[in-house]
């Protein structure tokens, strides 16, 4: 592997573990109350916007680690979102 994929690899993994500990907490507690739903709305967003230009481009490191991390911020947007209409 080329050292251009490795980095690419590497901030991939970086960009999906960052979102874990956040989502397992969210799961964990459903405590939401600390959470912007306007920085997870944008957030969602660019995660999608991210995958659509790494499919257009076919760059497999930019589409895993965006649709991953765009699963796990839809996941504590919709749990901030249902948090919010109890």
């Amino acid at each position: 592997m080329d050292p251009v994929s490795l980095i690419g690899y590497a901030a991939s993994f970086c960009s999906v573990i960052s979102f874990i500990p956040q989502a397992m907490k969210v799961a964990r507690t459903k405590d939401t109350a600390a959470i912007s739903i306007r920085m997870y709305l944008l957030t969602v967003t660019g995660f999608t916007l991210w995958t659509i230009f790494g499919l257009m481009k076919g760059e497999i490191p930019i589409i895993l680690a965006n649709s991953i991390c765009f699963c796990l911020s839809t996941f504590i947007l919709a749990a901030k979102l249902r948090g919010r209409r109890k």
